[in-house]
């Protein structure tokens, strides 16, 4: 069998996912480019006689820019290891997409050229003229929409065809000049409906709001939406621990290694998995549908000024609302950003957003105790605290951002080119690839590498006596005035130590700390842990500085795991997880301070 690799190259936003997906269907993976925290994909098919592998390159403007994205694909492009460069263009907005047709014919003359988005052109009054195309560049040139597969068979056909052949490399006219003899348009604006949205989305006045409305939306669909495969997760699991116990019982294992096994590892690690995947495999999807849709850059407008006001680079935002959803995954889509002390400051800044394990606690301790003091209008306001948190996490982002921008990270902001791509229809089949694959287990992944290690080392302090009692109640008896100074108690404090590896377990330590039952605790219903807590001496100041405390604490292990999997260096991950954790206190400390005042 014969054997061709094609590089997929072309700038962001033209359907190059869309295309690599259709052509190899499920047979892909992703991974780094050695020695770079660049992420590519790749995969494989077979087309009558041959097998071709796909490298799906970084989108890029340029060959000759200093991005590590587009410096992966330059180095690729001209190291001649593809048989094929399939270019993949934006029929409406070629005029911009041939700038880096002509850098990749200056130094690859085995290309082939596919036009993409056809249909979206025809909408908008824009025909490309394929056939001329193809004889001003002398290359290969074919037309699709991937969307609705049209055009997919005609480029595996010219792919298996293709002979290659000397491509012009100097002399090619200018863009404009190809431009206006291959496009015809049957309007002078074709893109002014986007316009017209621009004007509404990114506008002073309502750019702002729309944004906070719109991520409230998502927060809802996903704390919602999670409950019912969350419960049935737990099911499964609890059913499934069943019958480990009793295979375990049967092979005669002692009850404490038995309990340690059971209690310990599985139980914490069934619970991350249990309330992690469910949220997450909805929040990515959601995500990556405003990514999709075009909406995401606009985010990034309306926040640009914001971050560079604070000497950092407005690709931030992008990567801040990623840490909604996950701060892991926040941390590693801080490597869109070129320079590398900005892409410091956004790492170092991420979990100031509470990622999707923070928000069952934070609506929990909000529903059962600041909201009921409105009565009827409860519901309302427990979303209306939650948004004055979110945005006090964005306030603080933007402020730790500029401190470290003018002390440890001093530098002047690099330039932002944004893209604000066309409005299209999201194209839902490599969204759930894109967000289950690429996100949602990756996460996961790194999740639980940290979180059965972390169960053990939990059962153990609970279950192992020093003296008179167990290591936890030595724990929580040690940092109990501590935690009086900042507004918590001993238990509180010892519970975000423990729910290191993983956000989602922290009320379950309190629980199992309050309760002295050796084993995480799960609450039947809002009015349980409201009686339970009450009586361990709870109060409105007590929740008002675990909430802050939620919102402003060390990152979890899986995001500290990939922070120094990003940076290579113990010392940023230390700092990434001190300047939280310094925020929190200080700021509990000034709360608790307040209340007594009061």
């Amino acid at each position: 069998m014969n054997r061709k690799t094609i590089a997929l190259a072309g700038n962001p936003n033209v359907g190059k996912s869309t295309i690599f997906n259709s052509l190899t269907g499920l047979n892909q993976h992703t991974g780094n480019w050695p020695g770079k925290t660049v992420t590519t994909a790749s995969g494989t098919f077979t087309y009558k006689d041959t097998e071709f592998t796909v490298i799906d390159l970084p989108g890029a403007y340029s060959l000759c820019s200093d991005s590590p994205d587009e410096k992966a694909a330059a180095d690729y492009i001209a190291s001649g290891e593809a048989d094929i460069i399939l270019i993949i263009a934006d029929a409406s907005c070629l005029e911009r997409n041939l700038l880096l047709v002509r850098d990749i014919l200056c130094v690859s003359d085995n290309i082939v050229l596919c036009v993409n988005l056809m249909d979206e052109a025809e909408k908008k009054g824009i025909r490309v003229d394929i056939k001329r195309l193809s004889d001003i560049l002398g290359i290969p040139v074919t037309a699709s929409s991937a969307r609705s597969g049209e055009g997919i068979p005609e480029l595996l056909q010219m792919l298996y065809d293709y002979t290659p052949c000397l491509s012009i490399t100097s002399g090619l006219p200018d863009t404009s000049y190809i431009y206006s003899q291959c496009v015809n348009l049957r309007s002078s604006e074709p893109h002014i409906t986007d316009r017209k949205i621009d004007r509404i989305v990114t506008s002073k006045l309502l750019g702002f709001p729309i944004m906070i409305m719109m991520l409230i939306i998502i927060f809802w669909l996903t704390m919602s939406g999670a409950n019912y495969p969350s419960a049935a997760l737990s099911s499964l699991f609890a059913w499934t621990g069943e019958k480990i116990r009793y295979f375990l019982n049967c092979i005669s294992l002692s009850p404490a290694i038995v309990s340690l096994i059971m209690d310990g590892i599985y139980t914490t690690l069934t619970w991350v998995i249990s309330v992690m995947l469910p949220p997450m495999a909805i929040f990515f999807p959601l995500f990556t549908i405003l990514e999709d849709s075009g909406y995401l850059p606009r985010i990034a407008f309306n926040l640009d000024n914001a971050f560079k006001s604070c000497g950092a680079h407005g690709k931030q935002a992008l990567t801040m609302c990623m840490g909604f959803g996950c701060n892991a995954c926040g941390v590693t889509g801080c490597r869109i950003i070129e320079s590398p002390r900005e892409r410091l400051i956004a790492v170092l800044t991420n979990c100031f957003v509470p990622c999707n394990g923070r928000f069952p606690a934070l609506i929990t301790l909000i529903l059962i105790f600041l909201a009921p003091a409105f009565g009827a209008f409860s519901s309302v306001m427990a979303g209306v605290i939650l948004t004055f948190f979110i945005i006090s996490g964005i306030i603080v982002t933007l402020l730790v951002s500029r401190i470290l921008s003018k002390t440890l990270l001093k530098g002047i902001p690099s330039s932002f080119v944004l893209e604000l791509p066309p409005y299209r229809r999201p194209q839902f089949r490599s969204i759930i690839i894109r967000s289950l694959l690429d996100r949602t287990l990756f996460v996961l992944g790194r999740a639980v590498v940290v979180a059965a290690p972390a169960g053990a080392i939990i059962w153990l302090t609970a279950n192992i006596e020093a003296g008179d009692t167990s290591i936890l109640n030595h724990m929580t008896a040690f940092l109990e005035p501590f935690g009086r100074a900042i507004g918590v108690d001993g238990v509180i404090i010892t519970a975000f130590i423990l729910g290191f590896p993983a956000n989602e377990i922290v009320i379950p330590v309190m629980l199992m700390c309050y309760m002295s039952t050796g084993t995480l605790t799960d609450y039947t219903s809002l009015s349980q842990l409201h009686e339970t807590l009450s009586g361990c001496g709870w109060t409105i100041q007590t929740a008002f500085c675990v909430l802050t405390l939620c919102m402003f604490h060390f990152p979890c292990g899986t995001t500290c795991l990939t922070i120094k999997k990003e940076t290579g260096s113990l010392r940023w991950t230390a700092l990434a997880f001190i300047i939280p954790t310094v925020t929190g206190i200080c700021l509990c400390f000034l709360l608790n301070t307040l209340f007594h005042i009061i």
